[in-house]
């Protein structure tokens, strides 16, 4: 992105780590506070809040050019509070600017001696920061932002859980307390008293199981390979020895993995879930599949007294990581709403889309486009780079017009400095799109698009990109 010069008192986006951006002010520092090493920063003030952090300069955005965008990615309570914050600031502001005849706003009001709360992103232990006076509640926002911006480790890290939540446990005393990344976003959390069970702990699956325990859930655990439990198991989860196991012991049972081949297997294979269903359980498929995967397996689970929902979820990695996931579901409404606490904990935003396998269809068309939008943007670039113009320039462009978004910006920055560390697998949006052309194949649609963007994946998949990133259908391009 091109170079954003700011100065004191310029309002401002600020990403702190894996949290989502938030409304702040550029403030002078303490005279006695030093800048860290080695970055280029500014510090900052956060509305909604007391807290203060400095920020790397490619982690602030100016607030009036990307206000809209962030309203439409963030629509918790928080946050609008926040937002509201700015705007009564920009209202008095306004105000003084008419009244005060060049008066300096300062002037006659006394400087506050209140310590500043300030994070960072190397603190390990940032209930030091607080004020030891301050009693902060459940309900108050500021209680609930200062966890949010606790600490910029990446959540692919998989620090324990409890670690992530140590304000938490020692402020209440109990981790059960709703006030980390999605509780922002979507309010206080209530979880569910119903036992939650979950299949596959890939990309997507330890992010989604991640929130669901620090939302208070009962989980027990299962995956193909065994090791992946045992950081959750550490962290409170039990342990389910087979999918059957997993099903019978709990009440609600999610499974999310890599195709639909493995969907089947983990429901009609040895010890697979059927074997553990009964009446009243229910079953929650959130792999992303054909709908004709979705009907043989919402037949066979009913056809034990079980009930079924598909629940397959837009998003990356980060994304689940943050608790932001979209999520599409279709088949059982009364399984959806038994299921509204962990969708809170696991996403920003659900759809309830009618029958079985409605879900599968949407997911499978949103996939389509972004496969096709990646595929054309590596194009994009490999052409500038063909024709002499430079890349960089190319993408500073692309960001300032109507195209210009976080996956954008995220996915040609990460193609320029050659990094290609899977967020969503280059083979799992080839399958996708190869799935999404038989469904319109089956449709009598054309999908001559997506067609030709398989054709590239196929090619990056050749060239052993099977695992890197979705991103990495550029390299399709260059050899």
């Amino acid at each position: 992105m091109a170079t954003v010069h700011l100065r004191i008192g310029d309002l401002v986006w600020g990403k702190l780590g894996r949290y989502p951006p938030w409304p702040g002010k550029v403030v002078s520092p303490p005279k006695d506070l030093k800048k860290p090493r080695g970055k280029k920063c500014h510090f900052v003030k956060f509305f909604g809040t007391e807290d203060h952090a400095w920020i790397k300069v490619e982690q602030l955005k100016p607030y009036h050019a990307h206000k809209e965008e962030m309203i439409k990615i963030n629509k918790g309570k928080r946050f609008q509070q926040a937002v509201d914050a700015v705007e009564d600031y920009l209202k008095k502001a306004k105000g003084k600017e008419q009244n005060s005849d060049g008066k300096a706003e300062s002037k006659g009001k006394k400087a506050s001696n209140k310590p500043l709360k300030i994070l960072d992103e190397d603190d390990e232990d940032l209930s030091a920061l607080k004020d030891p006076s301050e009693k902060p509640v459940k309900d108050d926002p500021h209680f609930h932002h200062f966890l949010l911006i606790q600490s910029e480790k990446p959540a692919s890290s998989m620090e324990p859980i409890s670690k992530r939540l140590k304000i938490i446990e020692e402020v209440t005393g109990s981790t059960s307390i709703q006030a980390a990344d999605s509780t922002a976003i979507n309010g206080s959390i209530t979880p569910t008293d119903k036992r939650i069970g979950f299949l596959g702990l890939g990309l997507m699956g330890s992010g989604i199981v991640s929130n669901l325990l620090k939302m208070g859930h009962v989980v027990t655990v299962w995956n193909r390979t065994a090791e992946k439990c045992d950081l959750f198991i550490q962290e409170g989860a039990r342990l389910g020895r087979t999918p059957a196991e997993v099903a019978s012991m709990c009440d609600i049972t999610f499974s999310c993995v890599s195709d639909p081949k493995a969907a089947r297997d983990l429901v009609m294979g040895p010890s697979g879930v059927l074997q553990g269903i009964r009446p009243g359980k229910c079953y929650v498929e959130m792999s992303t599949v054909d709908p004709e995967t979705i009907t043989e397996l919402s037949q066979v689970i009913t056809s034990r007294g079980g009930r079924f929902l598909e629940a397959p979820v837009s998003g990356s990695q980060q994304v689940s990581n943050d608790g932001v996931l979209v999520i599409l579901a279709a088949g059982d409404r009364s399984v959806y709403e038994d299921c509204s606490s962990c969708f809170q904990a696991m996403g920003k935003t659900s759809f309830f889309l009618g029958e079985a396998g409605n879900a599968a269809k949407m997911m499978l068309i949103l996939n389509m486009v972004q496969g096709s939008f990646m595929a054309t943007i590596a194009e994009g670039l490999t052409l500038a780079q063909a024709t002499g113009q430079s890349q960089q320039t190319f993408l500073d462009i692309l960001c300032q017009g109507q195209m210009a978004s976080t996956f954008v910006d995220q996915k040609c920055q990460n193609i320029l400095q050659g990094n290609f560390k899977p967020d969503y697998y280059l083979k799992h949006i080839q399958k996708d799109l190869r799935l999404a052309i038989s469904m319109g194949d089956m449709a009598n649609h054309p999908t001559p698009m997506a067609a030709a963007a398989n054709e590239v994946y196929k090619r990056a998949k050749a060239l052993d990109q099977s695992d890197n990133d979705i991103s990495a259908v550029y390299r399709a391009y260059i050899h």
